[in-house]
C-alpha cells in the first residue's frame, strides 16, 4: 500500500503505552504503525526528537452562545481555530433549547452556527431547559440524530435551572434511549439567596461571585445528582467540578460501583480565589461558575486526577471580553453588580499546553495526560476508537510536540477572540509544532495552516456499556487502593 503521509521517527504516547514508531496516513485515517515504513510516493514528516499524542478532545465548550445580556466572544470560526492551534482536534459544544421550543429546534440552531465554520470536528450536547412529561420522548429523536448527551442545570434559577423532577425524568429517559446526562451541579436556590443578601449589603465586587457560591453548594448538588442517577439506574457525568468536597462525592459513588464520571477544568487546577482580589476590577476576568476556589483545593483535584476520581479535563471555554467589543458587552457590564458579570473564561487554546506543563513538572504521567484529554472523553461520548487513540483505522488526529521549544501563553499571540488571557505569561516547557485533523495538517511549524471549513459534524451513537466500563477501569487501581489504605 502507498501512503499519503508518513511521520518518521516518532515517539508515540497513548493512554496505555509509549513507543517508537513511524505513523502512516492514508486519506483521513491512520493506515499503519511500525518501524521503517515505506515512504515511496508519500510526503514525509521527520519527527525525530519530537513527541506525538492523539488529538485533544474538548467535550465542554460554548461557542457563539448568548448569555447574560451578551454573546460569547468566540464563534465557531475563531473558537475552533484556537482549538486547533492548542492541539484540540475535536470539540463537543452545547446546543440550547429555549423554553417552550422543541429540542430539535435548538439543535438545528446550533447546526447552523457551526456548519462550514469549524476548523476541527465537532459534536453537540443538548441543553434541556423545558421537559414536561409529554415532551420527554423528544430526547429520543435527538439521540437518533447523533446527539447522545444532554445537559441539565441545578443552577441559574429562571434561566437554565431544572427542578429534581425534571432532572429525574431526563435521567429515566436515558435508560431507554442510551443517552447520558451531563450535570451542572450547584444549589442554585441557595446561591440566589446568598447573591441577593450580598447585594443588599452593598457587596458588589467580583470576589462576591465566589463568596456567594460556596463549595458546600456544589458538594450538596453533586451528591443529589448522583443520588438521582442511582435511583434512575443510569450513568451520570458531572461537568466542570471545581471543589474537592464535590469530588469526594464522586469518589464515594464510584467506590460503591456506580457509573459516575466527572470532569474538572484547567482553571481549577492553575488558578485560585486570590485572582478575584486583583485591583481595578481585574477580578472580573475570573468570574465563572463554579468559581475559583481557595488555594489548596487544587491539590485535592490533582490527587483526584491521578487516582481516577476525576476522569476528564475539559475547558468550559466560555469567552467574554473584559471590555465591550463591538456589539458585545464585556465583563465590565458588572462593575457595579457582580451578578451581572458574564460568567465564563477562555481556555480552548491553552488546555493541552497547561497540562503538558504539568507533565513536565511531574504532576501527571504523559499517558495519563492522553487519557484525560483524549481517550476517556472519546470513550464516554461515543467517539472511541475513531477518536482518542493512535492506532490503524483511527482518524489521523495527531499533535506533534517539540519538547525543546518553550511556549509563553499571551493575549498577544493567542487565537481566541478575547482581550485577555487568564494564564498571561505562563511559560510551557514545550510547544505544539504540528496538528493534524483527519490527516490534514491544520498547524504547521506552530502556525495555523488549516481552513475553517474542514471540520465535520460528529454523529455519536447511544452510550456503549463496554466503553463506559473501559472508561471506568483505572490503570491506577493499585495506587488508589494504596491511598485508601
Amino acid at each position: 500500500m502507498s501512503y499519503d503521509l508518513v511521520i518518521k521517527n516518532a515517539v508515540v504516547h497513548t493512554a496505555a503505552d509509549t513507543f517508537a514508531s513511524d505513523i502512516a496516513i492514508k486519506g483521513e485515517k491512520i493506515a499503519a504503525l511500525g518501524t521503517d515504513l515505506k515512504t515511496e510516493g508519500a510526503k514525509v514528516l521527520d519527527a525525530k526528537g519530537l513527541e506525538v499524542v492523539p488529538g485533544g478532545i474538548d467535550v465542554h465548550t460554548h461557542l457563539d452562545m448568548p448569555f447574560g445580556g451578551t454573546t460569547t466572544a468566540d464563534d465557531f470560526v475563531s473558537g475552533t481555530t484556537a482549538a486547533a492551534c492548542g492541539g484540540t482536534t475535536s470539540i463537543i459544544d452545547f446546543a440550547i433549547q429555549k423554553k417552550g421550543e422543541e429540542l430539535r429546534t435548538g439543535l438545528e440552531t446550533w447546526h447552523k452556527k457551526a456548519q462550514s465554520k469549524s476548523a476541527v470536528d465537532y459534536g453537540f450536547h443538548m441543553i434541556i431547559t423545558d421537559l414536561p412529561e409529554n415532551k420527554v420522548k423528544e430526547m429520543d429523536k435527538v439521540v437518533d440524530e447523533g446527539v447522545a448527551s444532554f445537559k441539565l442545570f441545578m443552577a441559574y434559577p429562571g434561566v437554565f435551572m431544572s427542578d429534581d423532577a425534571t432532572i429525574f425524568r431526563a435521567l429515566l429517559r436515558t435508560k431507554e434511549n442510551g443517552g447520558m446526562v451531563c450535570m451542572h451541579a450547584e444549589n442554585g436556590g441557595v446561591i440566589d439567596v446568598l447573591i441577593q443578601k450580598a447585594l443588599a449589603e452593598g457587596k458588589t465586587e467580583p470576589k462576591y461571585h465566589a463568596l456567594t457560591r460556596p463549595m458546600t453548594a456544589e458538594a450538596e448538588a453533586t451528591h443529589r445528582a448522583l443520588a438521582l442517577a442511582e435511583m434512575a439506574g443510569v450513568p451520570i457525568y458531572i461537568v466542570h467540578l471545581s471543589a474537592g468536597d464535590a469530588m469526594e462525592e464522586v469518589r464515594r459513588a464510584r467506590e460503591r460501583g456506580l457509573p459516575a464520571f466527572a470532569e474538572t477544568c484547567p482553571q481549577y487546577l492553575f488558578l485560585s480565589y486570590e485572582d478575584y482580589e486583583k485591583p481595578n476590577f481585574e477580578g472580573a476576568k475570573y468570574v465563572m461558575s463554579p468559581p475559583l476556589r481557595p488555594k489548596g483545593n487544587e491539590d485535592r483535584l490533582w490527587k483526584g486526577l491521578n487516582n481516577d476520581w476525576l476522569q476528564v479535563v475539559s475547558t468550559d471555554h466560555c469567552s467574554f471580553c473584559f471590555h465591550t467589543k463591538g456589539e458585545k458587552p464585556g465583563k465590565e457590564m458588572g462593575r457595579k453588580d457582580f451578578s451581572k458579570i458574564p460568567n465564563g473564561a477562555p481556555g480552548i487554546e491553552t488546555r493541552l499546553l497547561l497540562l503538558w506543563k504539568a507533565v513536565q513538572e511531574g504532576r501527571l504521567s504523559v499517558n495519563r495526560f492522553v487519557e484525560i484529554t483524549s481517550t476517556t472523553p472519546a470513550k464516554l461520548f461515543g467517539l472511541y476508537p475513531r477518536k482518542g487513540t493512535i492506532a490503524p483505522g483511527a482518524d489521523a488526529d495527531l499533535v506533534i510536540w517539540d519538547p525543546k521549544k518553550k511556549h509563553t501563553i499571551s493575549v498577544k499571540t493567542h487565537h481566541m477572540n478575547v482581550d485577555y488571557n487568564p494564564y498571561e505569561g505562563v511559560t510551557v516547557p514545550g510547544s505544539i509544532r504540528e496538528v493534524l485533523v483527519r490527516g490534514k495538517r491544520v498547524v504547521e511549524n506552530g502556525k495555523f495552516a488549516g481552513t475553517t471549513t474542514h471540520g465535520t459534524f460528529l454523529k455519536r451513537g447511544p452510550r456503549s456499556t463496554k466503553m463506559l466500563d473501559s472508561a471506568a477501569a483505572s490503570a491506577r487501581r493499585p495506587q488508589l487502593e494504596e491511598v485508601i489504605k
